[in-house]
């Protein structure tokens, strides 16, 4: 069945891409009984951390399945985790169509989605539904409109929490107007200790990570890395997509939104290394943005990476490239003599 998806890859770039990207989820739903489970990983890539044993460090990024529809069939392609979300309390439509561009000279894509999700209620039916045993994180937000922000994300964790293996705080999308605002370090502050608070009153002690924007100056690191230390979470996610411009090529160059894909590595590794410098392993560090081989995977975990994600190489690769990646990270290990992942987290930086 693995073998349908490229088969069906030139039909799908052949549409607009938010067509081609719900075409593609009715794929994976569709094909999810029938496709075998992953091969099992290479003993070098397994890593624990947050009391989960992650069979290899590679995961699918939040954003391409919003509403926890296919966890169970993106595992079967080789991620060691897969991310769900942005889900926020109430549905959304987003933000007006045309929203999500192709940048194929550039290897890259845009998007203004704005959390477009069918609502915590929603994604809490489909995570209840589940079959599989892969490790799934849920990613949560809040509504464009909402008045209370803190509210809205401390309901999506008391729903979704315990149908989840770990919950990632997103406060820096860029296509929420004043959401990334939560990023400074009182209002990041007092939304942690929310959480937090939320988090301790639970029977067990659910993993918690916050993404953070990959457009943050020095002042706004010293800040959040102070605040997550204090609040105790478990993890930070780096990156978001950027809202600035390098040169690109493409002919949606000049569209708004998040710019994801390989002109986000450079500014997301910065970021990562910048987190690694302050918080060295006392809080995991999942590295994204501008992942497309074993080579780029293997540079954010020598950075500081425990974990990486990738999501816009998909569109370009297929699927085939998980299993791809985690072979080159096998051989790149091995090469350099690490016994595992973890041997290699933040080598680069010692």
């Amino acid at each position: 069945m693995k073998l349908l998806f490229p088969l069906a890859a030139r039909l799908l770039r052949s549409l607009p891409a938010e067509t081609a990207h719900r075409a593609t989820l009715a794929l994976a739903r569709a094909a999810a009984p029938l496709l075998p489970g992953a091969a099992p990983a290479d003993a070098r890539l397994g890593i624990d951390l947050f009391g989960l044993h992650f069979p290899n460090p590679v995961g699918l990024a939040a954003g391409f399945d919003k509403n926890a529809q296919v966890p169970d069939a993106m595992a079967k392609f080789g991620f060691g985790f897969v991310e769900c979300g942005t889900v926020t309390p109430r549905p959304q439509a987003g933000n007006p169509r045309p929203r999500l561009f192709r940048l194929a000279e550039d290897r890259a894509v845009i998007n203004r989605m704005g959390f477009n999700n069918d609502g915590m209620a929603a994604a809490a039916r489909n995570l209840a539904r589940r079959r599989g045993e892969g490790i799934v994180g849920i990613n949560i937000g809040a509504n464009k409109d909402s008045q209370d922000r803190i509210a809205d994300y401390t309901a999506c964790f008391e729903m979704l929490a315990p149908l989840a293996d770990y919950v990632t705080v997103n406060v820096s999308s860029p296509n929420t107007p004043g959401l990334r605002g939560l990023q400074n370090k009182d209002e990041l502050a007092r939304l942690l200790g929310t959480l937090t608070e939320a988090r301790g009153k639970k029977p067990v002690t659910i993993p918690l990570l916050l993404k953070i924007a990959p457009d943050l100056d020095e002042q706004a690191l010293d800040d959040i890395a102070a605040v997550v230390l204090a609040a105790g979470i478990d993890g930070v996610i780096a990156t978001n997509t950027t809202i600035a411009r390098p040169a690109l090529r493409s002919a949606h160059a000049a569209e708004t939104g998040g710019l994801s894909g390989a002109p986000l590595f450079a500014p997301s590794i910065a970021i990562l290394k910048a987190m690694y410098a302050r918080l060295g392993r006392r809080i995991a560090l999942v590295g994204v943005g501008g992942i497309a081989s074993g080579a780029d995977a293997y540079e954010k975990i020598r950075a500081g990476a425990s974990l990486v994600q990738l999501y816009t190489a998909l569109v370009y690769q297929g699927p085939g490239l998980v299993a791809r990646i985690n072979h080159d990270l096998a051989v790149l290990l091995a090469r350099d003599g690490f016994a595992g992942v973890a041997d290699a987290v933040g080598a680069d930086a010692n």
